[in-house]
């Protein structure tokens, strides 16, 4: 059973649910030791008073606040815990909303609330049970660790979670990082609209989303254990430069179904009876009178996911 990190209560509304809060995730990767590699002893960190020039307990130390260049404030953990903030002692819900309305960008870490005995139970189960019937998730706010922050409540398997979230300030704006843009054909869009119908799936089940990277680094511990050579590295193959966007999207249609077992012939899509759209490719042929102008036409921006 995971350890409680933090105890206290939901207050919603004028209704209080005793909790404890447990982590959801667990770690599975592999952690190393520093090593000296010549003697293979171990580097550890110490903690070293810079005015005593000594190694200091964990009991000796605390909390300070740079002031200015030679002045540092001391800020004791009791006070930190007694500051007049409601959010200290509860987790506060602020409001419910669509969780569609809420961009994952924001959202972070996950942990299981635990009701905090039998008392817990029925308005645990009431938030619990009016979620769902919702339909939405609730934002809160709470302060743990020195610092106030926001928060998701969702269910799962009839279990309350509690997502951390970021402040919408600490999101940075990515207006400077988007491409000019392209003009694409309505042929290519539909294209890579097919290649993710192929790729959509109902679960995320199965050996393609299974932690590769740390059974490879177990079966390297394992050979260097027993003396032997570890597993040979198949040599990844270069991503090739896209020439030929459209004939790139049909063979990659044509992989995906491939790997489902299913026909792998690339059927062209068939011609519409409008107006061929404007590509980037310059052609020369003689100019003609053309009946309607060819709009132009841009990505549609795909809707937000949870």
């Amino acid at each position: 059973m995971p350890r409680t990190i933090w105890s206290g209560a939901i207050s919603f509304g004028l209704v209080t649910v005793p909790i404890h809060v447990v982590n959801a995730r667990e770690d599975h990767s592999i952690h190393f030791h520093q090593v000296h590699l010549e003697d293979m002893g171990r580097v550890r960190s110490r903690k070293i008073c810079e005015i005593e020039g000594r190694e200091v307990a964990q009991s000796e130390i605390g909390k300070g606040y740079q002031w200015g260049k030679d002045t540092i404030i001391p800020v004791l953990d009791e006070e930190l815990r007694e500051i007049p903030l409601p959010t200290a002692k509860a987790i506060e819900i602020e409001a419910f909303v669509p969780l569609e309305s809420i961009d994952p960008i924001q959202i972070g870490e996950g942990y299981y609330l635990e009701p905090d005995g039998q008392v817990a139970a029925k308005p645990y189960t009431l938030l619990r049970q009016a979620l769902e019937r919702s339909s939405k998730v609730a934002v809160t706010k709470y302060a743990w660790s020195g610092r106030e922050r926001m928060g998701l409540l969702r269910v799962r398997d009839n279990v309350i979670v509690l997502h951390a979230m970021r402040w919408s300030d600490e999101i940075r704006d990515p207006a400077a990082l988007k491409p000019d843009e392209v003009d694409l054909t309505d042929g290519e869009i539909a294209q890579a609209e097919q290649l993710i119908d192929r790729l959509t799936r109902d679960d995320l089940q199965g050996e393609e989303f299974t932690d590769r990277y740390t059974e490879a680094v177990e079966q390297l511990i394992d050979a260097k254990r027993e003396n032997r050579e570890p597993p040979a590295a198949e040599e990844p193959e270069a991503p090739a430069q896209v020439v030929d966007l459209m004939a790139a999207l049909k063979e990659s249609v044509a992989k995906a179904k491939a790997s489902r077992g299913e026909d792998a012939t690339v059927h062209d899509i068939p011609k519409k009876k409008t107006a061929a759209k404007k590509t980037t490719t310059t052609k020369t042929a003689q100019k003609k009178p053309a009946k309607k102008a060819a709009t132009k036409t841009t990505v549609r921006k795909p809707r937000r996911s949870a």
